[in-house]
């Protein structure tokens, strides 16, 4: 079975510009997840896809294979799927490889439970379903606990009456770690208007602690990063 791990890092975004090449700790943010990806033992390639210069030059260190992602799959409103099948299919054309499964590892997540990958990647063969992911519970933010304001006039956007955490009902929400699928149904999915087609049919989740992802989307996220990884140095 081939296993590819694509590491997304688009040189645009917006909370924290070039979040993926920022330093953290001494080195860039994306090379935590390249250093994951390598270290899984059920993954047997790596590709980076990037329009980031500094990005591409980072993976090339490692000898892995980058993808030059074009202008119109790295803008704000590019999908993740085309991104990831436009990776596959240039890896089909010129190198001759086609993944069995694809895992998502986001260059801006630096910090993942150790064996995380590998985990998801063996749930998703043991379910045989068309993805997994990992999820981690909503907490405090649970939808419950929601208020929508009119002007200043707020009220529940759920209606409800619970008010001790251990009455809510169990939510989660997709933590970013990890993210494995076949590949028909991420092929499957092209051209649907739904941008999260490509997960397919049969959806499956394993649970973490809030506190063994974290994802860079602003810069508290990075202060974040950096105080987790001073921890687990301790």
């Amino acid at each position: 079975m081939n296993v590819l791990g694509i590491i997304p890092a688009r040189e645009g975004s917006r909370g924290v510009p070039r979040k993926c090449v920022r330093e953290l700790l001494g080195k860039p943010v994306i090379t935590y997840t390249i250093d994951a990806a390598l270290e899984a033992k059920q993954i047997d390639r790596v590709v980076v896809t990037t329009d980031d210069q500094k990005a591409k030059e980072i993976a090339e260190t490692y000898n892995i294979t980058v993808v030059d992602r074009p202008a119109e799959l790295a803008a704000d409103t590019a999908r993740i799927d085309d991104a990831m099948r436009h990776c596959c299919k240039e890896l089909e054309q010129k190198n001759n490889y086609k993944p069995d499964v694809i895992v998502l590892l986001y260059g801006n997540v630096p910090v993942r439970a150790e064996g995380i990958i590998d985990k998801t990647i063996e749930h998703l063969i043991k379910t045989n379903a068309d993805s997994v992911q990992t999820f981690a519970p909503v907490g405090k933010f649970h939808p419950y606990w929601l208020y929508q304001l009119d002007n200043d006039r707020a009220t529940k956007y759920i209606d409800n009456q619970v008010f001790q955490r251990q009455d809510l009902p169990q939510l989660y929400t997709i933590d970013g770690a990890v993210g494995a699928v076949k590949y028909e149904a991420l092929m499957a999915a092209q051209g649907s208007d739904d941008p999260h087609a490509f997960w397919g049919t049969d959806r499956r989740g394993l649970i973490q602690e809030s506190y063994e992802t974290v994802d860079i989307d602003n810069i508290r996220d990075l202060y974040l990063a950096e105080a987790v990884l001073r921890e687990q140095q301790l």
